[in-house]
């Protein structure tokens, strides 16, 4: 449910607007926050506030920036904590600009731009929090957020940043309106909001699921909430209004459509069957139905996942080639579904009636529920051809259990896939009460018995098809540093996460700009240190850019068009990002009286046509930074330094040159013209540049400048007898139609960011590592973290024992996780290394300690993948169909063919492997019926 823009209101008890001394905001804030965190309950009101501006409020009060990032380890966290020794200033009023979509919304309702990350983008405070920070600050917009319940287990309680946002069609006119509502609210309170919205009454209205455009089930349930009918973000919604009784649906829509029921999601009361079919080697549709009407039965209709069970399957197409719809940044789910369905024995399994493995009483499961929305997806995917398919029953019932990947932001799909597998197994586990085992020590006994006990007492507690096919078995040893006590345990598994050798370097591009005008800015890019310091980026552009020994370089974050913040050089490069723009500025070494300019830029830009305003002044280009040898300066010396560092950029006209050689020249020293071509070398030197006049004429250029303060506000029209002291001196310069005829200012414009990242992914092999040196990590001797201490029962103490895995049992499907993500208090990283894994012939032979006669072998036959970078980038999937050997890549909805030789790349993230089947002459790809009848 919207909370209505409480504009002004904030001021409590009629508050004073004087300042309040940092420490006392530092104080209430502290204290209003435990109050709330205190009191978590649904319905909290929560304020969005941009993590700019909250990072400036933190530095200015001086907030402990060590707490700070144990709770929210954000790289801006990161900056507050170099930059907060410095003196800070108070900040301006609550700017949330940077955070809002400009998307129009119905009403006053403001939207907040997708893909936003909480601790990076914004934070949320609660609303005692904003009313106090407003009536400090005033500024805005505000932007309140309720608090929601989810999970079934453990109910959690989180903030609906994100409201659900629906297309609603008037099927009258088919025009179209934006509903934005809570995902908790009622079908009821939609209803409520559509006839306000369209003033009709409530009692002639029907609104209808109108997902892909087709109506696929009435929404009459008043008390399910739209989260329970699967509506999902960005989806359309269809309204008839009745007109003398008859629904109105406008323009040869159909209002009477009965769609066939799919089967229910929710186990029925009554005794509960599926209808398996002969058994398929490789788990292939042949023709058959899947469904009973008699067996899981719908209490809607609904044909929620774009095509219609019983009149699509068995339309002569093959199965497996389905690709599934995106919902909202849902490629992370879809990419692990694919391989998850491509799996043999999982298919064959969810082919047949598994009715009986469903176990409703398992207090760590979910009743069976995900289980048959997994299952029912299985069979749309095998028997839809290449039909795509919308998973949204399946998504629902995902964020019913697992709200973490609730909401329409991305997620990982290994964090999915485990998920996914333990829920599976949960709700298949074929043990319906589980014994009490005692967990006994090894005690010296040999390993094949100790190992073959645990494995006893897990099977005694844990069986169904994913233990059988997907789980193996370790050996870990520990060892007391102190005693020499040896504790050997035997530990299942779902899935190898192997390490990657991380690379130590990064590259990032840097523009430099000359602080005396002596020639062109250049973008440079160097190799530094990973883990290096803003020191080491320093030295090395220094290097790049041929600084002279009485220069240096100053090096700068720009954020929306201005100075962010300067870079000290103990700054940690792991907290400047790729997305960051970072500029040098390459000035003499400063001595005793002498000022800093700093230059931004201003143009005039033209409003929405819907507005009076006509012309706006905004801040664009680069900002711009120089020193002056004077302790006072008047307003003639800014004039002359400013035409001076912008000579480069000025434009040289002769009759001989085209248009397009015009804007592209600039003056050099002695008057000679160069092209942008020469790539901005260093001109001349300082002592050189000193007798360069700005105008032809040989007259002070009449820029249009304004002395600032701090906040860039306040703007003061500088005139050339105007006195300006201070250290630091900010001045905006409003470029006219006169400075743009004379000054190319476009190579202000378009800074490149640190490092572009992009979706395509080049296959680096000779840089690549082994997927058996990653093994080998996984599996060397390495002292705990003193944070992961030990109890040594010999002691009796908490020791740092050393610790040793090793492979015991490996499993039918063996799937590796290549950690590519890496999250510290400090750190977030992705490495894009190429690991060299095989296709054919996997031999772990060597790394298994046990020996029991089976093959460990294995054969790839799945990819998950993830192109880009942290917090978002693009999940796709390889999935191989056993029977015809042949690749195909699965990217959400599109399926196509691709060559085998094609799908190892540097994005390669889960791998799936199964084992060569060596026993009873039972081929590559195929399952012994065992997994099937277990």
């Amino acid at each position: 449910m919207t909370i209505p823009d409480t504009g002004l209101m904030m001021m409590d008890n009629g508050a004073s607007c004087l300042p309040v001394p940092p420490d006392e905001e530092r104080r209430v804030v502290e204290e209003l926050t435990g109050k709330a965190e205190a009191n978590l309950k649904e319905g909290n009101v929560y304020f969005v506030v941009s993590n700019r501006w909250y990072c400036c409020w933190q530095k200015y009060v001086r907030q402990n920036s060590d707490r700070y990032l144990a709770d929210e380890p954000s790289l801006d966290s990161q900056r507050l904590k170099v930059v907060s020794s410095e003196m800070a200033e108070r900040p301006g009023p609550i700017d949330n600009s940077d955070i809002i979509s400009d998307e129009h919304c119905e009403g006053d309702q403001l939207e907040l731009r997708r893909m936003l990350e909480e601790g990076r983008d914004y934070v949320l405070v609660p609303q005692q929090v904003w009313e106090k920070l407003f009536g400090w600050y005033k500024g805005g917009p505000a932007l309140p957020r309720k608090m929601i319940s989810q999970g079934y287990h453990n109910k959690s309680y989180s903030v609906e940043v994100y409201l659900l946002c629906l297309k609603l069609i008037d099927s009258r006119d088919n025009s179209q309106s934006i509903i934005r509502i809570s995902r908790k609210a009622s079908t009821h309170d939609l209803y409520e909001k559509v006839c306000i919205l369209r003033k009709v009454d409530v009692a002639k209205v029907n609104i209808w699921d109108y997902f892909n455009k087709q109506k696929t089930l009435l929404l009459d349930r008043p008390n399910k909430t739209l989260e329970e009918e699967s509506l999902q973000m960005d989806q359309d919604i269809l309204l008839e209004v009745q007109v003398d009784g008859v629904p109105h649906s406008g323009n040869g829509m159909d209002s009477t459509r009965n769609d066939l029921a799919l089967v229910v999601l929710e186990p029925s009361r009554s005794s509960m069957t599926i209808a398996g079919g002969p058994t398929m080697s490789n788990g292939h549709s042949s023709g058959y139905n899947f469904y009973q009407r008699s067996g899981l039965s719908s209490s809607s209709s609904r044909t929620e996942d774009g095509y219609d069970v019983f009149n699509s399957a068995n339309k002569g197409e093959r199965g497996g080639l389905a690709g599934l719809q995106n919902l909202g940044n849902t490629c992370f789910m879809n990419s692990a579904i694919q391989c998850l369905v491509h799996t043999t024995p999982i298919v064959e399994y969810f082919l047949q009636d598994y009715t009986e493995d469903i176990n409703m009483e398992n207090p760590l499961g979910m009743r069976g529920e995900l289980a048959l929305a997994f299952g029912e997806l299985l069979r749309k995917l095998w028997s839809s051809g290449r039909t795509t398919i919308a998973p949204r029953a399946f998504k629902a019932k995902l964020a019913r259990f697992a709200p973490q990947f609730s909401g329409y932001n991305q997620h990982d799909s290994q964090e999915l896939l485990a998920f996914l597998l333990d829920g599976l197994h949960e709700d298949l586990n074929r043990v319906k009460k589980k014994p009490y085992i005692e967990a006994k020590d090894s005690d010296g006994r040999p390993d094949r018995e100790v190992a073959g006990e645990s494995w006893r007492y897990h099977k005694a507690r844990n069986d169904s098809i994913i233990v059988d096919v997907c789980q193996g078995q370790y050996k870990s040893t520990l060892v007391c540093p102190v005693c020499g006590k040896i504790s050997i345990t035997f530990d299942p598994f779902m899935y190898l996460t192997l390490p990657l050798p991380s690379s130590v370097t990064r590259t990032m591009t840097v523009t430099v700009f000359y602080g005396d005008g002596s020639g062109l800015l250049t973008p440079f890019t160097v190799t530094v240190l990973k883990h290096g310091c803003c020191k080491d980026l320093t030295q090395t552009l220094g290097a790049a850019c041929c600084l002279r020994a009485d220069e240096c370089l100053l090096l700068a974050e720009v954020y929306e068009h201005r100075i962010y913040r300067y870079l000290d050089n103990s700054l940690d490069l792991s907290s400047i990002k790729d997305e960051d723009y970072i500029v040098a500025y390459r000035l003499p070494k400063v001595g005793a009286g002498r000022t800093k300019v700093e230059i931004t830029h201003r143009w005039l830009e033209r409003v929405g046509p819907d507005t009076f305003k006509g012309h706006e002044r905004k801040f664009s280009g680069t900002p711009l930074v120089m020193y002056l040898a004077k302790d006072s300066l008047c307003g003639e010396d800014i004039l002359g330094a400013v035409g001076k560092v912008l000579s480069p950029l000025r434009r040289v006209y002769s009759p001989s040159k085209s248009s397009s050689e015009k804007a592209s020249s600039f003056v050099s020293k002695d008057g000679e013209e160069s092209s942008s071509s020469s790539n901005g070398q260093s001109g001349p030197g300082n002592d050189e540049m000193e007798g360069v006049e700005d105008d032809s004429s040989g007259e002070l250029p009449l820029f249009q400048l304004s002395l600032v303060d701090d906040r860039g506000a306040n703007h003061k029209p500088i005139h050339r007898d105007t006195v300006i002291s201070g250290q630091t001196v900010k001045i905006v310069l409003d470029w006219t139609e006169r400075e743009l005829e004379q000054y190319d200012a476009s190579y202000l414009m378009d800074l490149p960011e640190v490092h572009k990242s992009g979706f395509t992914v080049k296959k680096t092999r000779q840089e690549a590592i082994s997927l058996f040196s990653c093994l080998d990590a996984f599996l060397k001797e390495e002292p705990l973290g003193p944070d992961d201490m030990w109890y040594c029962p010999g002691c009796k103490e908490h020791r740092q024992a050393t610790k040793k895995l090793d492979l015991w049992k490996l499993p039918d499907i063996l799937v590796v996780h290549l950690k590519r993500f890496s999250y510290s208090r400090y750190l977030k990283n992705k490495l894009d290394t190429f690991v060299n894994f095989p296709t054919h012939n996997l031999d772990l032979t060597k790394y298994v300690k046990s020996i029991d006669g089976q093959s460990y072998v294995y054969e790839l036959y799945a990819i998950s993948n993830h192109y880009g970078g942290l917090g978002g980038g693009h999940y796709t999937a390889y999935a191989k169909l056993i029977d015809e050997n042949r690749w195909y890549h699965f990217d959400d909805s599109h399926v196509s063919p691709v060559g085998e030789a094609d799908v190892r790349t540097s994005a390669a993230y889960l791998l799936f492997y199964q084992r060569v089947k060596t026993d009873s002459g039972v081929r590559v790809g195929e399952t012994s019926q065992s997994h099937m009848s277990s």
